[in-house]
Parts: structure tokens; C-alpha cells; sequence
């Protein structure tokens, strides 16, 4: 018997099965239908040897001290400042646009006070701003709209700018400044030897057992529970009830290369030209030392896993239904992008586990992600160190991994 079923083993699920068997020692049965854990974050090491994200590039950063505190129980890190270029009239800027961006595409040499004033000149402002367009136009102006933000649009949602909520380009910033940086947010970094190795760190408790290659709903009625946290799609729990959700899937191409670098950055947008958006070279991600390196396009598809919630007014009313029936669904938690209908950041759904775990049991959330924790093993490392890949079993798994599907 078992206190709790999980569906799904990314964040969400992994942070409310940790919690419930080391906080409030409830027996806990996870059921992913992917053959590992980890969701979206997973990352393994290729044929190459090289540490790669499966479903593209992951980037760790907070603002919540609670929940980088809790994730360092399960991981040293790696300091790590995320930066991105854009390919833009035949050159690579930085993006978000900054100082540095103005003055190479405009051949310039200007202050950032002058550089207000300029971006100034060029904004259309909008009244109401109700629209991707409206925002970016009202900010920056037509001419860096269609630089930048129109193209690379249309290709990650197949929509115009001006068909997609605000939210999607609301909180994008533009720096006078030379800050390169893509995230300004307090805690930023990589965990040291990898996500699926924290999630492995998570998930190694006695009252947990898991479940991979597995459809829960091939083993709901053969193994008994009392409680559902549900993290998969909401109208699928449903069965489409109201019709399908919309959303924006992705395609990814890896590829490795013989020599050590493939691109000057991290990331390197292409918002004008080829069908994909987006090139992630890891090694920069994951500070590993290697003779080749390994790269993966992203390509936008309509079709595939759910991605991306794609944000209209039309959709958030049909999402709507969904939550009434998941509200007066007894014994059921929704939790998580896909169960949410709704675009979170790793972080995000972290504070969103412990804020539900907190509530089932009665508690303020400051004490949720503490009750029941072993003392902080693990501290944060210098970007420097290196570690070697973990052993791997036969399979070519990590030992840890093998120890998760035998549970």
C-alpha cells in the first residue's frame, strides 16, 4: 500500500516524493513513461563521453535562497553566468540587447546615457500594450523588433507577435549597460556533475520506488494507493474532455564535433535565417574538459511532446475548464507545467512542489523544504574543479540509475 502515486518524475514530482518520504515518511510510487527521471532536465553522457541535455539546454538561476538552499542537499554546483549571442546583419551581438549590441550593429561608439536616448527615439509606445508586439515595439521600436524578436517569433510559436500575449517578450529586458548576461537573478549555477544525478540524490530513499517505462494508468488499478500528484498533461488526465490543449513542441538535433569549440558562446540565437532558433554547445554549460564538443539544434514543431503552453486569451479559457475539473477532482494534486498549463522555470516548479507539499500538511512553506532533512552534505565548489564521468554499468547507465529501476 502505498501513501502516494506520483506520475511523472521531473521536478515537480521528485521534490513532492522527497519530501513526503523523508519529510513526513509516507511511502511514495513513482511512474514516469520516459525510460529515465529527471523530465525535461535530464542529461546523460553521449558516445562521446560528453555531458549533454536531451531535451535542450537547462539553465539553473533564482531569486529564492529556500530553494537553491534545498536543491544544494542533492548537488554541489558550479557557478555558472549564462550568456547568449544573436546572430544579427551578418554579425554576433549580445541578447539580451545591451550597450555592446547597439554600438556593433549601428557602428557606434555611444554612452549608455546616450544609448537611452536613442532606444528612446526609436520606441512606438502602445496603448493599451496587449500583445508580443506591443510590448517589444513599445520598448525598442519597429526596426530592433524585426531584428531581433518578429522572425525568431513566428518561427518558436508559428504565430505573429501580435497574435500572442504580452507575456511571451514581457519580461525581456534592454540594458544600457554592457551586462552580458542573460539572467541577472541572485543564485545562478549548474549542478556539478549533472541534473539527473541530483534527481538520482533526491529520489535514493527507502520510502521511494520507481517505476520508468510506464504509463500510469497501466498501473492504477493493480497497485493500491490513496492519494494521486498528477504532473502529466491536465486534459490528458481528462481525456480531452474540452478538446487538446495547444502546444509548441520541439525537435532536437545533436551532433558532435571533432575540436574542442564549435561557437563563441554558450548559445547562439538565429532569429532571420535557418528553420531552427537556436545552437547549445554544453561544454560551456557543464565547465567539462574535452577534446571534441557536442551541440544541439532546436527545431519548433507542431506536433511531439508538449513544450511550451501556448499563451492566447482562447487558450487560458479552455485551460480554465480543465482546472474546475481538476479543483473537484477528491484525492487528485495537480502540479507542475503540464498539470498548470503554464511555462515555469525549474526553479518555479521546485517552489511550487514545496508550497503544495506545505499545504497537505498543514505547515508554512519556510518550514516545508527543512522538516525531516539530513544535515547539508554537499556545498558549492569552484567553477574550476572538474570532476570525472561516474561509473556506468553495463548498459552504459550510472550505477545510481540502475539502483533507481531496481527499486
Amino acid at each position: 500500500m502505498f501513501d502516494y502515486l506520483i506520475v511523472g518524475a521531473g521536478f515537480a514530482g521528485s521534490v513532492l516524493a522527497e519530501r513526503l518520504a523523508a519529510g513526513s515518511n509516507m511511502r511514495v510510487l513513482i511512474v514516469d513513461r520516459r525510460p529515465h527521471i529527471g523530465g525535461n532536465a535530464y542529461d546523460h553522457y553521449n558516445e562521446a563521453g560528453i555531458l549533454v541535455h536531451r531535451y535542450g539546454p537547462h539553465i539553473f538561476h533564482t531569486n529564492s535562497k529556500e530553494v537553491f538552499d534545498y536543491l544544494s542537499r542533492f548537488t554541489m554546483w558550479r557557478p555558472y553566468e549564462h550568456r547568449v549571442q544573436a546572430s544579427v546583419d551578418g554579425q554576433l551581438v549580445p541578447m539580451p540587447i545591451n550597450l555592446d549590441t547597439i554600438n556593433a550593429l549601428y557602428n557606434t561608439n555611444m554612452s549608455s546615457h546616450e544609448m537611452a536616448q536613442f532606444i528612446a527615439s526609436l520606441a512606438e509606445p502602445r496603448e493599451p500594450v496587449r500583445t508580443s508586439e506591443d510590448v517589444v515595439v513599445s520598448k525598442v521600436g519597429r526596426e530592433l523588433y524585426e531584428k531581433f524578436f518578429k522572425n525568431y517569433t513566428r518561427k518558436q510559436w508559428d504565430l505573429d507577435p501580435s497574435e500572442l500575449d504580452a507575456s511571451v517578450t514581457a519580461r525581456v529586458p534592454i540594458r544600457t549597460n554592457r551586462d552580458n548576461r542573460y539572467f541577472t537573478d541572485t543564485y545562478q549555477a549548474m549542478p556539478l556533475h549533472g541534473y539527473t544525478r541530483m534527481f538520482e540524490n533526491m529520489l535514493d530513499h527507502p520510502n521511494i520506488k520507481i517505476m520508468l517505462n510506464t504509463d500510469y494508468r497501466e498501473v492504477i488499478g493493480l497497485v493500491p494507493f490513496r492519494e494521486m500528484i498528477y504532473t502529466g498533461p491536465v486534459d490528458e488526465f481528462f481525456d480531452y474532455v474540452y478538446g487538446k490543449l495547444p502546444y509548441r513542441s520541439l525537435e532536437f538535433r545533436h551532433e558532435t564535433h571533432d575540436t574542442p569549440t564549435f561557437q563563441p558562446a554558450p548559445v547562439v540565437n538565429y532569429p532571420n535565417e535557418h528553420s531552427y532558433t537556436r545552437i547549445t554547445e554544453f561544454k560551456y554549460l557543464t565547465g567539462q574538459n574535452h577534446p571534441k564538443t557536442s551541440i544541439v539544434y532546436e527545431h519548433p514543431r507542431a506536433e511531439g511532446d508538449p513544450y511550451y503552453p501556448v499563451p492566447r486569451p482562447e487558450n487560458q479559457e479552455l485551460y480554465k475548464q480543465y482546472k474546475a475539473l481538476a479543483d473537484s477532482t477528491p484525492n487528485v494534486h495537480f502540479v507542475g507545467r503540464l498539470a498548470t498549463y503554464r511555462y515555469y522555470n525549474m526553479d518555479q516548479v521546485t517552489a511550487q512542489a514545496l508550497t503544495l507539499y506545505a499545504r497537505m500538511k498543514g505547515m508554512r512553506r519556510s518550514e516545508a523544504a527543512d522538516v525531516g532533512a539530513t544535515p547539508t552534505l554537499l556545498t558549492t565548489i569552484p567553477a574550476t574543479i572538474v570532476r570525472a564521468p561516474e561509473p556506468r554499468d553495463l548498459a552504459g547507465e550510472t550505477t545510481a540509475t540502475t539502483r533507481a529501476k531496481r527499486k
